[in-house]
């Protein structure tokens, strides 16, 4: 017992040693983590963002440490900053989320990313700046993103159409690959109405960097 006691303590030791090791590391990368975020934030019209990220040591161990980390935000002049899920709007929480993911994909940790409608609350001006982003981190990973934002839609390299149908009364979902002409077409479409007018054909074709 004796015995089993003093390597139980032995390897406490080297777990708190570790531990030390993993908080000093982290301590160190917050500061340019943040910096990297709230640069991307004023590339997406977020000038007066504040990103933080709060490391306090916790009693309890894991794999990963004993850190607790919160993630603090605040978009506006002013406003102190608090926890995201507490403060964050749908279109501020997409904003964020992408800076977040940018700078992840800096780092190659990991070779494919998919994005569900990220640019959620975005518009105009702030839509082409997110795709401008998209573009960029596509160059080093993997990207596959669902949109309906014609600004960004147009900066992919390839595109899928998802069609869901019924057939003998079961949802079928069915994906297609689109051509030069097709994808004109598509993000026409989403410049138009009911119907696909030339003017939209112009302005998608303009957002492909079609002749």
């Amino acid at each position: 017992i004796i015995k089993l006691k003093n390597e139980s303590e032995k390897l406490w030791e080297k777990i708190i040693e570790k531990t030390k090791i993993i908080h000093n590391n982290r301590e160190k990368v917050i500061p340019e983590i943040e910096n990297e975020i709230v640069s991307l934030l004023k590339e997406l019209a977020m000038p007066d963002a504040i990103f933080k990220i709060e490391l306090k040591s916790d009693t309890q161990y894991n794999i990963n440490g004993n850190d607790k980390i919160r993630f603090l935000f605040s978009a506006n002049k002013g406003t102190e900053p608090h926890e995201i899920g507490k403060i964050a709007s749908g279109g501020e929480l997409s904003r964020l989320m992408l800076a977040v993911k940018s700078t992840i994909s800096g780092k190659n940790l990991i070779p494919t990313l998919f994005f569900d409608e990220i640019d959620t609350g975005v518009s105009g001006e702030t839509a082409g700046k997110v795709g401008t982003i998209m573009k960029k981190m596509s160059a080093d990973m993997q990207l596959i993103a669902i949109t309906h934002l014609p600004q960004i839609a147009a900066m992919a390299d390839f595109h899928l159409n998802v069609v869901k149908e019924i057939k003998n009364e079961k949802p079928v979902t069915r994906i297609f690959y689109l051509k030069s002409e097709e994808r004109i077409n598509e993000i026409a479409r989403l410049l138009s109405n009911e119907k696909i007018t030339d003017a939209a054909k112009m302005t998608a074709k303009e957002l492909l960097n079609f002749n």
